[in-house]
């Protein structure tokens, strides 16, 4: 059973309509014990990262990450796994995975960054098992430094800078753009999530 965060700030419909399509359960909760009781979380986000980090449940999300079931953050959800980000003012994030969230220079070219993307996998991973480099659709202003989390970073893209597309660190990963408008590979993607769910759930 897969829960997806409802923090009032989430592509709530777009994420679980693809879920659906997957032939997944799901359900959607603000509610700590339900969202404990998970066998894995998405955490989706639109808008701004301070505005997230102050309606977000912080602990319970903390909780369970630690708990090693597989936790996917998906465009501002994946900022949020960073340990800090710049937007409306230096503001802490989850810091489940080691890195900061800038905004694009944009002296020469138009923030947003809205389209689709060519990713570039870096690191192997059972989240990109079995998939070919292909286009998904980005839409954000704030970005990850590839260059500058070679440790997590499993794909990247360029938008005039090298920017970080898909991260993943043992139970926890994320994905800057939307998989759920991405067509073919992004939902591909989201599959490669849900059976590693069930793989874990297998072993246990």
């Amino acid at each position: 059973m897969i829960g997806i965060v409802d923090y009032g700030m989430g592509n709530l419909f777009s994420v679980s309509k693809a879920l659906e399509r997957l032939g997944a359960e799901y359900f959607i909760s603000g509610n700590r014990e339900e969202l404990l009781s998970a066998d894995a979380l998405i955490l989706p986000g639109v808008g701004s990262f301070r505005d997230a980090m102050a309606r977000l449940q912080v602990e319970t999300v903390k909780e369970f990450a630690n708990s090693g079931k597989p936790l996917l953050g998906i465009c501002l959800g994946m900022q949020l796994l960073f340990e800090e980000s710049e937007e409306n003012g230096l503001t802490k994030g989850l810091a489940l995975l080691p890195g900061s969230v800038r905004r694009f220079p944009g002296e020469t070219y138009k923030v947003p960054h809205m389209g689709w993307n060519r990713l570039e996998f870096v690191n192997s991973s059972p989240l990109l098992k079995d998939l070919d480099e292909d286009y998904v659709y980005f839409v954000h202003s704030y970005y990850v430094d590839a260059k500058e989390i070679a440790d997590v970073l499993l794909a990247k893209t360029n938008y005039h800078e090298d920017v970080t597309a898909v991260v993943g660190k043992n139970n926890i990963f994320g994905m800057q753009f939307h998989p759920e408008k991405s067509s073919k590979l992004g939902m591909a993607l989201l599959n490669n999530f849900l059976q590693l769910v069930e793989e874990r759930k297998a072993t246990q």
